[in-house]
């Protein structure tokens, strides 16, 4: 068994390899990803991977972010996997176990904490998890399959397929979002949305204008009387599955067009159209709390997954501490 903590160590033909064979593969488990948040300034990348008798077993992919003020920076700094850890079905407990306390051990330097948010089902490897000290923490989530377009139009609410129709009837179109002006519009969207309803952190204007350059990454902007009024920030793991990061519209602005529904629907159709098995719309929220994005996401028809996240305290004083300064903060603005 040999654990790689650098990139050059993997053998870029064994990750893809893990990449087509695991259960648990998602876009955010590959090196392009990894690639593209080694272009962003504001994120540090990492990754960890194991193998076994030479063969690539498990690999950790994700990066260290924090925000705000120098204050608030210290006590931000968290590691995020999105997606999970990318694991062999066949994987034995021994070598999980071991990578997965090199990494608490080696990310401890970096980061407060490490989450990994989980796309499918860590069941079979959760007990490791918690051995090594991850803690699970419920967390939903919506997957809405797409062998075609039919299928994916029908399982739409009523409402919702209402809505996509009348938008396009009268004039919204989906396109995808390719020159300066109309990413600047989006993203003047988004940040809005932020600020005075989400009310967190929106990354940079930058990883928006790289993210359209990825091979597997688009930007669906709703354009309507010649302006941008929504869209959708979408990457692809190929044969697999389609992922909306970002989704917004001017809703209620202009009569008959529904801007937010048609961003969310023209991934689920790009979805449909290109051989992609479902798509996942990364996140409802905790099953214990009210969240009405979750009532938006459900009308289209997704199945319901809870496959949860894992969280790992690695500096507990920090983290206590920070939680209140954070809101501290918070409730100064």
């Amino acid at each position: 068994m040999k654990i790689h903590k650098n990139i050059s160590e993997i053998n870029p033909e064994q990750w893809q390899q893990l990449i087509d064979s695991s259960p648990v593969a998602s876009f955010f488990q590959t090196r392009e990803w990894y690639d593209f948040c080694s272009t962003l300034s504001f994120l540090k990348p990492f990754v960890y991977a194991v193998s076994e008798n030479d063969k690539l077993t498990a690999l950790i992919c994700g990066y260290v972010v924090a925000e705000g003020n120098v204050l608030k920076q210290f006590f931000s700094k968290r590691a995020i996997v999105l997606g999970g850890a990318l694991l062999d079905e066949n994987i034995s407990e021994k070598t999980l176990h071991a990578l997965l306390t090199y990494v608490k051990k080696d990310l401890k330097k970096q980061a407060i904490y490490l989450e990994l948010r989980n796309f499918n089902d860590y069941t079979p490897f959760r007990p490791t998890f918690e051995k090594v000290g991850f803690a699970y923490q419920p967390h939903l989530n919506f997957h809405i399959a797409t062998p075609d377009i039919e299928t994916a139009l029908k399982q739409l609410s009523s409402t919702k397929r209402r809505d996509v129709k009348i938008s396009q009837k009268e004039g919204a179109e989906i396109i995808e979002i390719t020159e300066e002006k109309d990413l600047r519009a989006y993203y003047a969207l988004l940040e809005d949305l932020y600020k005075t309803k989400v009310k967190m952190p929106l990354f940079p204007y930058d990883f928006f204008q790289k993210l359209v350059k990825l091979s597997n990454g688009k930007i669906f902007g709703i354009k309507y009387q010649d302006q941008i009024i929504g869209g959708s920030v979408c990457v692809f793991l190929e044969n697999r599955a389609v992922y909306e990061l970002f989704a917004c519209g001017l809703d209620r602005k202009f009569k008959n067009i529904y801007p937010s529904t048609l961003a969310t629907w023209a991934g689920i159709e790009y979805a449909a159209r290109n051989g992609y098995k479902y798509f996942d719309m990364m996140g409802a929220g905790k099953p214990d709390e009210d969240y009405g994005v979750r009532e938006f996401k459900a009308k289209f028809g997704g199945e319901l997954v809870e496959y949860g996240r894992f969280l790992c305290i690695l500096q507990p004083c920090l983290y206590k501490l920070g939680k209140k300064v954070i809101q501290i903060i918070k409730s100064r603005k």
